[in-house]
């Protein structure tokens, strides 16, 4: 391979990448959103500076059915995000991500392989996420229970909301070659179906997937959508590398 052929490669293994370069299109792309109160403790010892956590101790864990995106194949993925701001603008912090599909992994996104699933069971829409052999979550919401009335509007608003990560890689030697606090803001955003409903969600500890290191205190209530959106690529926010004391950062 031509060395000046190599900055612009496709990515790893370049026979056969992985995948392709972002954006990528997301069509009928199916939620499941339990938000819930934590408590304040555990949401400040999971969010990096310069973010503030939001004082309402809002937290979601998510289920995102994804069978028709390009770039990554079909997959489903579960998360747990923190609502937050960032220099005073409303943003959501994804703290854990999991996935079943490698493309999502490989792209950069900092993510687990596990378990997750989004079914339909008579009239219940159940959510669940396995890990190393266990359950670690299950999440129910009733199905179709009600139309949303938030307007559709300002959900399409909220999933443009941008959507903040840790991107931490190490370098050959074993230092660190990244350390970004990034961004992502989805665009050509289209709800297609939008309901709410009473829900549950049950937590279990597990070390290496610690998704109930933010304890559920009060369940706020569950969503269902279907939405359309594009993916473009992300953008950084912070350098920690450049930036040592991060208070200078902010």
């Amino acid at each position: 391979m031509n060395r000046h052929r190599i900055p612009a490669a496709p990515p790893i293994p370049e026979l056969g990448a992985s995948h392709p370069y972002l954006p990528y299109r997301f069509v009928d792309r199916g939620y499941m959103v339990i938000v819930y109160e934590s408590e304040a403790a555990a949401i400040r010892a999971a969010v990096p500076e310069p973010l503030i956590p939001d004082p309402s101790n809002r937290v979601s864990c998510e289920w995102i059915r994804m069978a028709n995106p390009s770039g990554v194949g079909d997959h489903t993925r579960s998360s747990v995000v923190i609502a937050c701001s960032f220099h005073g603008r409303p943003c959501d912090f994804a703290t854990q991500m999991y996935a079943d599909d490698d493309p999502p992994h490989a792209v950069g996104f900092a993510r687990k392989h596990a378990r997750p699933n989004l079914a339909i069971a008579r009239n219940t829409l159940v959510g669940t996420l396995d890990h190393a052999g266990r359950r670690i979550a299950t999440g129910t919401v009733a199905y179709k229970h009600a139309l949303y009335d938030g307007g559709w509007s300002n959900l399409e608003a909220s999933l443009r909301r941008p959507r903040c990560r840790l991107k931490v890689i190490p370098n050959i030697d074993g230092g660190q070659a990244i350390a970004q606090l990034v961004g992502v803001e989805p665009a050509d955003v289209t709800v297609k179906g939008s309901w709410s409903g009473p829900a549950r969600l049950d937590l279990v500890p597990h070390v290496d997937a610690p998704v109930a290191d933010l304890p559920v205190r009060r369940i706020i209530g569950g969503r269902h959508f279907v939405a359309d959106l594009t993916l473009p690529a992300d953008h950084v926010l912070v350098d920690y590398l450049e930036h040592r004391d991060l208070r200078q950062a902010a």
